[in-house]
């Protein structure tokens, strides 16, 4: 009677690890691009809240009544100009902190403020800018610019 074995053979288990390998090496890159991509939902989400913040503020400041200087969001003051938020008071209105995101105000003009996330590799097409309302019948612009995470 001849003994029968079973498993694998030495070269059977490194096939199989190489197949592995070669299949990892082409799944790698897609799931290591994903801090792009995180990037540029940060820019979407931080648009959002701009957006989301001014409509607030805005209607806020229509039921206050007597063109107020400032009204309160969340127990935070907000600055306001022609009806919406300024360059400042959106950065509080929207919750944008420095922690998640480098903001500069008075970029590219007066009376705006430009965000982008912390550690975007082009920060300049990774950005989102506040403009704000010139006067009481035009809202305030807010471009969208995540090419660059």
């Amino acid at each position: 009677m001849k003994n029968q074995q079973s498993g694998f053979t030495l070269i059977e288990l490194i096939i199989v690890i190489v197949i592995l390998g070669i299949l990892a090496a082409f799944a790698l890159p897609r799931f290591a691009d994903l801090s792009g991509d995180a990037r540029r939902a940060t820019i979407e989400g931080a648009t959002g809240s701009m957006r989301s913040a001014s409509a607030i503020a805005h209607s806020a400041f229509l039921t206050a009544g007597n063109n107020p200087a400032s009204i309160t969001i969340e127990g935070l003051p907000v600055a306001m100009e022609n009806g919406y938020p300024t360059e400042e008071g959106i950065v509080i209105a929207a919750g944008i902190t420095e922690e998640d995101y480098v903001i500069n105000h008075a970029t590219p003009a007066v009376g705006s403020v430009t965000v982008s996330p912390n550690g975007a590799a082009a920060a300049a097409t990774c950005t989102v800018v506040y403009a704000q309302a010139t006067s009481a019948t035009t809202p305030p612009s807010i471009t969208s610019t995540p090419t660059g995470c």
